[in-house]
């Protein structure tokens, strides 16, 4: 049995825990009791998820003598807006969820996002817990309090900031990803180390390949330090003012090509944000920032985890440069209409510029652009 790690999450009377091991969700109703007025959980989950894990969900709720009532949306990002959110409001107010109880997203980053945003307007605020099924949710979403749905306009552009009263973060459940899942969330956990901890980058380029093989000691240890990473940006910058925005390496690039593929499997998220990463360090070793052997390290590194690294990786036709760099401008992170971009200095030295050279970045997508494959 593999260890179980706790990352704690100081922030004053909002301050929780991550929990990080296998099988957690076998303990999940002992865990979540003592913050139960009354021994009651409402669930929101998706089809897929429920399917694999709501019964063992159940049992591991039961086993405390906690009763669930759950509702099952629809798996997929186009869940993530108002219908299936004013569903699941509406939802828990016929079960008569009252302040004092505690709503359990339990799912990827989707169901996460969309039931945390819920939690947060109901009654003007309900707890909730976070059990992430997907290794993506699990170092990223689920963490740090950020939730939210999509509008037509662009992704996350309307939520709060509501922080979960628990994380449970069960391995386990990331056999059941397929290899494609597991690797876009793969993407997020080479963002931390790219963002903010070389070393950390130096023992995925040598875990990684175990870690996708299934290696459960390699993910526990990954899902750590990740969440380590968040939490420590989060603290110091609860609400994105100033450092939280490191979290956003590869992002700007990566919503673009989201809103280019019509958020669509053509480019799962944390596909985009592995590519996005890759074109953040490219942008920055062109402005002379860092070396030029940064960008061919990180997509060397994608490349060995059988990875999407490149424009050319993205299935169909994608718009041109200027099309491109439009999209970026729907992003939230643009400041006063100036795009903000997360660069680096090198590997594990991420930092926020303001006003980047557009002539540079045209030039980067339009190379990029160059070796993609059009499709008749």
């Amino acid at each position: 049995m593999s260890a179980i790690e706790t990352v704690h999450v100081p922030l004053g009377d909002r301050a929780y825990d991550v929990v990080i091991g296998h099988g957690l969700i076998a303990s999940a109703g002992a865990r979540i009791a003592p913050f139960l007025a009354r021994p009651r959980v409402a669930v929101v989950t998706d089809e897929t998820v429920g399917a694999l894990h709501l019964a063992a969900l159940q049992a591991g709720l039961a086993a405390a003598g906690v009763e669930m009532v759950a509702l099952t949306l629809p798996p997929g990002e186009s869940t993530k807006a108002w219908p299936q959110f004013t569903r699941t409001v509406e939802w828990l107010l016929e079960q008569k969820i009252e302040r004092r109880d505690v709503v359990v997203a339990f799912g990827g980053g989707v169901i996460g996002d969309l039931v945390g945003f819920a939690a947060a307007v109901l009654r003007r605020g309900v707890r909730f817990v976070q059990i992430p099924t997907s290794l993506l949710a699990q170092v990223d979403s689920s963490v740090g309090g950020k939730t939210g749905i999509n509008a037509p306009q662009g992704k996350n552009l309307i939520g709060a900031f509501h922080q979960p009263t628990l994380v449970l973060a069960d391995t386990g459940v990331l056999t059941t990803l397929t290899t494609r899942d597991f690797l876009s969330g793969y993407g997020e956990v080479a963002k931390y180390g790219l963002l903010g901890d070389a070393a950390f980058f130096e023992q995925l380029e040598r875990d990684g390949p175990a870690m996708a093989a299934g290696d459960n000691t390699a993910r526990i240890a990954a899902v750590r330090r990740s969440v380590e990473m968040k939490a420590e940006i989060v603290v110091r910058d609860e609400t994105e003012q100033g450092d939280r925005a490191l979290l956003n390496l590869g992002h700007t690039f990566c919503h673009a090509l989201e809103a280019a593929t019509g958020y669509s499997d053509r480019l799962l998220h944390g596909e985009g944000v592995a590519i996005g990463c890759a074109l953040a360090f490219e942008l920055s070793a062109r402005l002379g920032l860092c070396a030029q052997e940064d960008p061919s390290r990180v997509r060397a590194h994608l490349a060995e985890m059988g990875m999407k690294k490149d424009l050319a990786d993205i299935p169909g036709d994608l718009p041109d440069a200027d099309a491109l760099i439009a999209l970026m401008g729907q992003d939230k992170k643009v400041v006063d209409g100036k795009l903000r971009f997360i660069l680096a200095r090198g590997i594990g030295q991420a930092f926020v510029a303001d006003d980047v050279d557009a002539h540079t970045l045209r030039g980067v997508l339009t190379d990029a652009l160059r070796v993609v494959p059009h499709t008749a």
